[in-house]
């Protein structure tokens, strides 16, 4: 298995089957398991085998054919799947940490991420943030108590490129870990196990799922550090995926390839196709060659991603009209679907940052974040040069 490539894995790795061979995975909605012997259970409590389970908040087997197929294709020893991507990211970081450690992140982060980070402050972990472009605050910031490191390899929604083996390098010479959040880069074109991080984690509602289905998350990492310090965390505070989103994510990963290399091949023609329209002040993409880091996103995913971020003129007027005359697209603040979704970040997915922090990590009024899907692309740019006549 560890042999076969990518598409492959995505389609059959992880695969239990019952004893009625099904070809499509099984669901197994059950949330608790029977023992033939009180000696079995007791057995069973102390250590249980990679195909013995106890409670479904600890583990199932649908569940866990999702989670060996995600570690399979990352490239990770174990992962442990969640209800959601934010329950991946706090289990990352709150399993790991304790009062008196000290977070280095970069502060270009999902609005929710930013809140976790504050609720560890509230529980005595000191957070530095730093510009995650320059390597100079990463060094700087670092400390001996310095227990972790947390970044988006591509930042939500300004789609800053992080050079995530330098920071690795910095990180791992004071004996952090680094955690990456690596959702704009997809499992696709992910490249960060092999850059030197530690824990990546993913939202499966975004791309995995890449259907607007349902909610998942998930862990990849060593097996000590998912099975001794994440799991016990997770199990006990109850931020267990369901049965059957783990199924419907197995289905979305079997497509998965096929849709995410289309989305950023669209993504890319259409940052081309409107690099420079007049009714644009920039046209953000880490594909394109004007892209401060072009070279970064190229050697570390070697494509730009499905995202494009378009700052139209006019402020938010300007990008309100915008986003209403679309036709085919939908004003949504999910990503990574196969509907193309788009959404205005300043009143949505960032709103409860202040403005002042806004105009920091470069969130302008007029700004969009346009997610690429599988529709055809010429009827997608039609779409968005239409809508863009009417600001």
């Amino acid at each position: 298995m560890t042999d076969w490539n990518t598409r492959t894995k995505l389609v059959h790795s992880g695969t239990r089957r019952s004893r009625y061979a099904e070809m499509s995975e099984a669901i197994y909605l059950t949330q608790g398991f029977v023992y033939a012997s009180a000696e079995e259970a007791e057995s069973r409590f102390i250590e249980s085998g990679p195909d013995e389970f106890i409670y479904a908040r600890y583990g199932n087997p649908t569940v866990r054919m999702f989670e060996e197929r995600m570690a399979a294709i990352e490239g990770t020893e174990d992962a442990f799947a969640t209800a959601s991507g934010m329950a991946a990211v706090n289990g990352a970081l709150t399993s790991l940490l304790k009062a008196g450690d000290h977070v280095v992140a970069a502060r270009a982060l999902f609005g929710s991420c930013l809140y976790v980070l504050d609720i560890l402050g509230r529980f005595g972990v000191e957070v530095s943030l730093v510009d995650g472009t320059d390597l100079g605050q990463w060094r700087k910031a670092m400390r001996s108590e310095t227990r972790a490191v947390f970044l988006e390899s591509v930042s939500n929604p300004t789609l800053e490129v992080i050079d995530v083996q330098s920071v690795c390098e910095i990180a791992h010479a004071k004996g952090a870990l680094v955690i990456v959040d690596n959702v704009f880069a997809t499992p696709i074109f992910s490249r960060a196990v092999a850059l030197g991080a530690d824990i990546v984690v993913y939202s499966a509602t975004k791309h995995i799922d890449g259907s607007g289905r349902c909610l998942g998350g998930v862990v990849c990492g060593s097996k000590a550090y998912i099975r001794k310090v994440l799991e016990p965390y997770l199990k006990h505070t109850g931020a267990a995926l369901s049965p059957f989103n783990a199924w419907v994510l197995l289905k979305g990963l079997e497509t998965l390839d096929l849709r995410v290399r289309q989305q950023a091949a669209s993504a890319l023609r259409i940052a081309e196709a409107l690099a420079g329209h007049e009714k644009l002040a920039q046209v953000i993409f880490p594909g394109l060659a004007s892209h401060p880091h072009h070279a970064i996103a190229m050697a570390q995913m070697g494509a730009g991603g499905t995202v494009v971020t378009l700052d139209v003129k006019g402020g938010q007027a300007g990008a309100f009209r915008f986003l209403d005359a679309l036709q085919i697209v939908k004003i949504s603040n999910n990503l990574g679907d196969a509907r193309s979704i788009i959404t205005h970040p300043a009143t949505t997915t960032h709103q409860r940052l202040t403005p002042q922090k806004r105009d920091e990590l470069g969130i302008t009024p007029g700004m969009v974040r346009f997610s690429l899907g599988i529709e055809d692309c010429d009827d997608l740019l039609g779409d968005v040069e239409n809508a863009l006549d009417a600001v």
